[in-house]
């Protein structure tokens, strides 16, 4: 199995950051990730 591209730290930052108000959209654009990878 692939190691994680990030680490656990990086992962609550993103997500914590969802619980802020930011829009996903711009929070996966920043991050180089899919909305389906976020969800």
């Amino acid at each position: 199995m692939k190691a994680s591209q990030f680490s656990d730290a990086q992962k609550a930052f993103i997500l914590k950051q969802g619980d802020e108000g930011m829009p996903v959209a711009e929070i996966c654009r920043k991050a180089g990730i899919s909305q389906a990878t976020y969800f």
